[in-house]
């Protein structure tokens, strides 16, 4: 029997899926994932806070496409053939049990991204997968008979018949050279799902408190969203200024992240209810102090520096609350505006844009339209979703149908 040679390169979660689907479907391939780094599957170790938000349960397609601002149109067919619930049934029957949360992540049953990395690697394992780490890919060159010749970063040099590159995200652009080596163009990176640094003190003194739902907006970018938000130490994150910086994440660029980030704190009320609820402290319990007298679900804290802001002094009381400033708390409850002065840094964006130019690449197989026997798979493409599990859901697909893909080439 004839052996053919696969070369996976890159041992994320994408890499590590096409791997086990090729081998599972073709027993006459020999496929190996070359990580160029220390350990497999790094990503899913920490995503999730260590979880892995395995993906999203949307099983509808479209909607599920909603969810990726980049890419979205691919993935409606190719999540037709395996999406979410295929995901799902794939780890199930591997003995991954997933739970759905209320916001519709899905994690393991046993909240530990180990569960999800030790099951690949055992189904890898199982299905005659050559696992190599501290081994990177430095040239690939497509000879006249079809194969590849690899050049890799031990100095070995080896051929392969079908080669696949999931190296992930291309945070700078020399991270698509070997794509661009073998004839592809890549859409410029920018970075996306990063929190933002806002030097406002009093933002930073309350740190770790999270309020939901928050809508925030960026106006010179026409961005919205609507979500929990988180308080840090260097500014706002949380899943609502994540999907902000998803959705701009080129026109944020462009304006190098510096811009006017607006927040309504109570997007649940009108201004009028708002004014009722006021006007409510101050004949319930007149001799209160104001600044301990929140409405909503506002921390006590947060509503505290809130009303300072507006200029509303620590020890009035809610009688004493007048019109004048009672506008302007409202202004500031529904309209606080922040000075972003830049982005997260560099080592926490875990997501960027651009890539590998998507009509460019077959989704049946997720071969290259320019270099017959090359496959791609993951964050290299130029496609990303928002937090939430999309992400993930884009590589398990990605990578299933480029391990289909090679194993029906090999075939043919």
């Amino acid at each position: 029997m004839n052996s053919w040679r696969v070369i996976v390169v890159g041992g994320g979660a994408a890499g590590f899926f096409a791997a086990i689907t090729c081998a599972q479907a073709a027993a006459d391939a020999e496929v190996t994932v070359l990580e160029k780094g220390a350990c497999f599957l790094g990503k899913v170790r920490i995503s999730g806070g260590g979880r892995c938000n395995v993906t999203n349960g949307r099983f509808d397609v479209r909607t599920l496409a909603e969810f990726y601002p980049r890419g979205a149109r691919a993935l409606r067919g190719a999540c037709q053939v395996f999406g979410a619930a295929e995901t799902i049934a794939w780890f199930e029957t591997r003995g991954v049990k997933l739970k759905m949360e209320s916001d519709g992540r899905m994690f393991p049953i046993t909240d530990s991204s180990e569960t999800i990395i030790d099951c690949l690697v055992r189904v890898a394992t199982d299905a005659g997968v050559k696992l190599q780490t501290h081994c990177g890919l430095e040239r690939a060159v497509r000879m006249p008979g079809g194969e590849f010749q690899l050049t890799l970063s031990n100095g070995q040099t080896i051929t392969c018949d079908r080669l696949l590159l999931a190296t992930g995200g291309c945070r700078a652009p020399e991270a698509g050279e070997l794509a661009a080596s073998l004839g592809h163009v890549l859409e410029p990176p920018a970075p996306s799902l990063f929190t933002f640094q806002i030097d406002a003190a009093w933002v930073r003194e309350l740190s770790g408190i999270s309020v939901e739902p928050v809508t925030a907006s960026i106006p010179e970018a026409d961005l919205r969203e609507r979500g929990p938000l988180l308080l840090t130490h260097w500014g706002v994150s949380g899943p609502v200024i994540l999907r902000l910086s998803a959705w701009g994440a080129r026109r944020l660029q462009a304006l190098n992240y510096q811009f006017a980030l607006r927040l309504n704190w109570l997007p649940g009320l009108s201004v009028e209810q708002i004014e009722a609820a006021l006007r409510a402290r101050r004949e319930s319990d007149p001799q209160r102090l104001f600044i301990k007298s929140p409405i909503g679900m506002l921390p006590a804290r947060l509503w505290e520096k809130l009303a300072m802001t507006a200029g509303i002094p620590r020890d009035l009381r809610c009688a004493d609350l007048s019109r004048g400033a009672r506008h302007l708390l409202v202004q500031q409850l529904i309209r606080t505006e922040l000075k972003v002065s830049g982005k997260s840094l560099n080592k926490d964006e875990f997501v960027t844009c651009g890539g590998v130019r998507l009509g460019d690449v077959n989704f049946q197989t997720m071969e290259s339209r320019l270099c017959p026997g090359l496959y791609f798979a993951g964050e290299l493409l130029d496609i990303d979703g928002v937090t939430g599990g999309y992400n993930f859901q884009a590589a398990w697909t990605t990578g299933w149908l480029a391990g289909r893909g090679m194993a029906g080439g090999l075939r043919s």
